[in-house]
Formats: structure tokens, sequence, C-alpha cells
């Protein structure tokens, strides 16, 4: 009897575990803004100066809807504004737009991402990305060129 209980047990432990996996599980979808999102090194170059890689971000909105966060997380100018996208021609742009860090305003234009665009120190090829900005708290109103790539995810590619 206590053989019988025990391979009763294995049995509809094992049914248990394998009757859970299921291949038709729903498809979560992606978001609106996701051919543009990703992390990403970028030169920064301004009056004749380009500064040593910095990492910045794009991500979507939480309306996940024609817009995206572009953040430099805080490690040049301090911004993270909203940029309206166009999914399909893979571009980004906003004018005037507040700054979720601190009290001020931005203009990103001619943003674009390129697809496998960019080849890294380690070889792999990575999407690129481009725009440029204006802060109005610039006293020298200067356009500032983003240019880089995305991150890897290798060490070697880590800057």
């Amino acid at each position: 009897m206590k053989r019988v209980t025990i391979y009763l047990l294995l049995l509809l432990g094992l049914n248990g575990i394998f009757g859970s996996c299921s291949k038709d599980l729903p498809d979560p979808g992606g978001t609106g803004a996701e051919r543009l999102s990703g992390e990403w090194f970028v030169k920064v170059s301004f009056d004749g100066n380009t500064t040593d890689y910095i990492k910045i971000m794009t991500y979507n909105t939480a309306a996940n809807n024609d817009s995206l966060w572009v953040d430099d997380l805080e490690s040049f100018w301090q911004f993270k504004v909203k940029a309206r996208f166009d999914a399909g021609g893979l571009t980004f742009a906003t004018t005037d737009a507040p700054n979720g860090y601190y009290d001020s305003r931005v203009t990103i234009s001619n943003g674009k991402v390129i697809q496998n665009a960019a080849t890294t120190v380690s070889g792999a090829v990575v999407d690129s990305i481009y725009f440029e900005a204006k802060f109005d708290d610039d006293p020298d109103n200067l356009t500032y060129i983003f240019s880089g790539h995305m991150r890897s995810g290798f060490l070697e590619d880590e800057h």
C-alpha cells in the first residue's frame, strides 16, 4: 500500500510538472518604441570639442504610444526628455521639451537610429544613434551632437 501511494504521488507530481508546460502562452507583444530603445555609448561633439563615451538610454514612455524618453542618465547635461518618434523611419525629435531632472527645456533634432550600422571593439554589429540637442540654459547656445552605438553587452565593448 505504501508503495502504491508513493507511485501515485510521483505520478501526480510528474503530471503537474509536465501538464503545466504549455506552448499556448499569450504573446506579450512589444512596445511602440522598441526599435529605437536601448542603452547607447555616445560621444558628444560641440564647439570643436568631443567628450569621451558616455552612456545614455532611450526607452518607451508609460503611454507606450508615439513618444520615448531620451535620458543622459545625468552624465552630461543632466537631461531626460520625451521625444516624439516615427517607428517606421526610426527617427525622433522634440522642441522645447521639459527636462525631467531639473527646471530647463531641451530641443532634440535630427534624431535617428540606424540598424546594424556600427561595429564595436569586440566585432559585434549593433545599431547606431545620432541626434542634435540644444539646452535653453546653455549660455553659449551651442548645438551638441550625440553620436554612437548601442551597448553590445560584451565586456570588451564597455566604455
